[in-house]
């Protein structure tokens, strides 16, 4: 078995549902798979969920860190994400983020994407700012 294979069999998900989409025809590439960019988008809103309620207000996103792709998303799959708290610092908030898909039939889901999100709480300024309690 190659190893995105195996490394997508994992059991459940990491961390707490914070989004689930419908992959549509138009984010699809010429093959017919969905776009990476579109599942790297989504997977930046759910990991911002958790980012947004430590920092307590605005965020931006400053990294994106060990993406990996392991299976393809098709057009009408639900993708569900998952996304917890690595680490807070003085000013950011890593995030890892995992996506996994239910194909229309299955009863099941598979992990397709994980990857690992930084971001940084900034103020009205757009200028880093400490979270709350580390100032």
């Amino acid at each position: 078995m190659p190893s995105s294979e195996a490394s997508s069999a994992v059991a459940s998900p990491a961390g707490q549902l914070v989004g689930r989409v419908i992959a549509m025809p138009a984010d699809t590439n010429p093959e017919g798979d969905i776009f990476g960019g579109w599942l790297l988008a989504q997977m930046d809103l759910a990991g911002s969920t958790p980012a947004f309620d430590i920092a307590q207000g605005r965020c931006a996103t400053i990294a994106v860190d060990a993406m990996v792709f392991h299976q393809p998303v098709s057009v009408g799959d639900e993708v569900s994400l998952y996304a917890r708290i690595l680490k807070a610092g003085r000013t950011s908030i890593r995030v890892h983020v995992e996506a996994w898909k239910r194909a229309r039939a299955a009863d099941h889901s598979v992990r397709v994407t994980e990857g690992v999100f930084t971001y940084v709480a900034i103020d009205a300024d757009r200028k880093p700012r400490p979270l709350p309690g580390r100032e």
